[in-house]
């Protein structure tokens, strides 16, 4: 079915004061249909900048959310053995939906932020009212810049985060919560350190040693991390 986008005009405006144009969108139709993977909904979101995918896992009642954006090379099953597809069943356990977007231009920086923006901007549409974005390598950048943006993110997770991007990470003033492989050979465990080191409080980093850039070796850890960092920050079992 085809409708107009939820919550008006979907245009998603940062909020700290920097210049929008490059970043705003507007949401002028959604299209839903059953997705591929059982319990999801494939959403496209027809924007003033192109359409863009996305996989709508929903709880029906419940105003948590979660965003989940891949790395430069697109994706939206995630690391750690699909981490992304796997928990979001037992998020809607604890009130929580989620949301996989697909990038319209994987790695172009700008616009993969416009995408999450996009995302954050359907989810308050469909009743969200506070959100956790997370994301992977390139994804983890997008996260951040996400969340200093929009109003609806109460919590970011960057996952073998690159810098890029995240130069204004101080100014986040969110719980973030960083996680990057001890042996990750892609991106040096040093750049999530590095960001660390520059976040405003709340933060916290976790280092798992013999885990490399997809943190399939420590998957089970990584998903108990993000399940409790979720579920703490928008999770409700009201």
């Amino acid at each position: 079915m085809t409708t107009d986008s939820p919550g008006g005009n979907g245009a998603d405006t940062p909020t700290n004061g920097e210049n929008p144009d490059d970043l705003t969108l507007s949401i002028q139709g959604v299209r839903a249909r059953p997705g591929d993977v059982s319990g999801e909904m494939t959403v496209e979101l027809n924007t003033s900048r192109g359409v863009i995918t996305t996989h709508l896992r929903p709880c029906e009642g419940k105003t948590g959310c979660v965003v989940f954006l891949g790395g430069a090379g697109g994706g939206v099953s995630g690391p750690a053995n699909k981490i992304y597809e796997r928990i979001a069943v037992e998020l809607v356990e604890v009130g929580v939906s989620s949301l996989r977007v697909e990038y319209r231009e994987p790695g172009e920086f700008e616009e993969s932020v416009a995408d999450a923006l996009a995302g954050c901007s359907f989810l308050r549409g469909i009743g969200g009212t506070d959100a956790v974005v997370v994301g992977h390598s390139f994804g983890g950048a997008v996260a951040i810049k996400a969340g200093q943006l929009n109003e609806l993110v109460k919590g970011v997770v960057a996952m073998s985060s690159q810098r890029h991007g995240t130069q204004d990470v101080d100014s986040l003033n969110k719980p973030l919560l960083l996680i990057h492989g001890g042996n990750d050979e892609i991106l040096d465990k040093a750049a999530s350190e590095d960001i660390f080191g520059r976040a405003s409080d709340p933060k916290r980093i976790e280092i798992l040693e013999g885990t490399g850039h997809g943190l399939a070796e420590k998957a089970d850890d990584v998903y108990e991390l993000l399940r409790d960092f979720i579920t703490t920050e928008v999770g409700s079992l009201q």
